[in-house]
């Protein structure tokens, strides 16, 4: 209680502080805007015009595509690489060079292939999200404990079960610590692709209202960015922590 009475009055006298500085200007408002036009700006996106709200909606219908596709992808390709290590083999140098581009610097091409619409957006966001689940869930399988499989074949368990049983259920930690990851580098990707071009979304807004210098509509976006990306990490902590409570 007392740790979260501290952190509200410092975020208080930060803004009086921030609010007194634009006011006087003592630092030009143009560049750091004003706490109460932040939350004037806020309210009217969220309660009234309900801007916020819209573009909002399509950024995290983006962020959810990109996310599911890329953890259903990275979590099939690395049981994939573990049950058959010549794939993993043959197709490793391929995924580390694709790894290593800046995703950033795909975006034009994704522009190119699928538009300005969602497609894009979704495309840049799969390709990070997908590395970072493929990682985790190798990382995963490859953590159990020799024993038990060494065990579980002698005791003539077969394949499937001895996968079911004893491989999966030991990578789920080390899955779900790929997908929490995951799922923020899927809104990073599509935020990026917005700021880059697109029709509709979060980005696209922040690139607008930086291009018009307003700053405060810009610090606004960057707060409700910063409450999505917490409140997604919060609910991937708890649905985890929910279906692990097995360990």
């Amino acid at each position: 209680m007392l740790i979260t009475l501290g952190r509200l009055f410092f975020l208080f006298v930060l803004c009086a502080l921030w609010e007194l500085v634009s006011i006087q200007q003592w630092i030009n408002p143009i560049f750091i805007g004003r706490p109460t036009q932040i939350v004037r700006f806020l309210f009217d996106g969220l309660f009234v015009n309900y801007e916020l709200v819209i573009q909002a909606y399509w950024t995290m219908v983006s962020t959810a595509a990109a996310f599911i596709l890329g953890s259903a992808f990275g979590i099939l390709f690395g049981f994939l690489f573990v049950t058959y290590p010549l794939v993993e083999k043959f197709l490793e140098p391929i995924f580390d060079g694709l790894n290593a581009l800046p995703r950033i610097a795909l975006a034009p091409l994704f522009l190119l292939w699928f538009g300005l619409g969602l497609a894009s957006k979704i495309a840049l966001g799969f390709s990070l999200t997908f590395f970072i689940v493929l990682s985790s869930t190798v990382a995963g399988a490859r953590s159990v404990n020799t024993d038990f499989l060494i065990l579980a074949k002698t005791l003539g368990a077969s394949p499937a079960s001895v996968f079911r049983k004893i491989t999966l259920p030991s990578a789920v930690p080390s899955i779900f610590s790929g997908l929490r990851l995951g799922l923020i580098y899927a809104l990073l990707g599509v935020i990026g692709g917005e700021i880059i071009a697109a029709e509709k979304g979060l980005g696209q807004l922040l690139s607008f209202l930086a291009g018009s210098f307003k700053t405060n509509g810009v610090f606004a976006v960057l707060i409700l960015l910063s409450f999505l990306g917490g409140l997604l990490t919060y609910l991937t902590s708890k649905i985890e922590a929910r279906l692990l409570r097995w360990r």
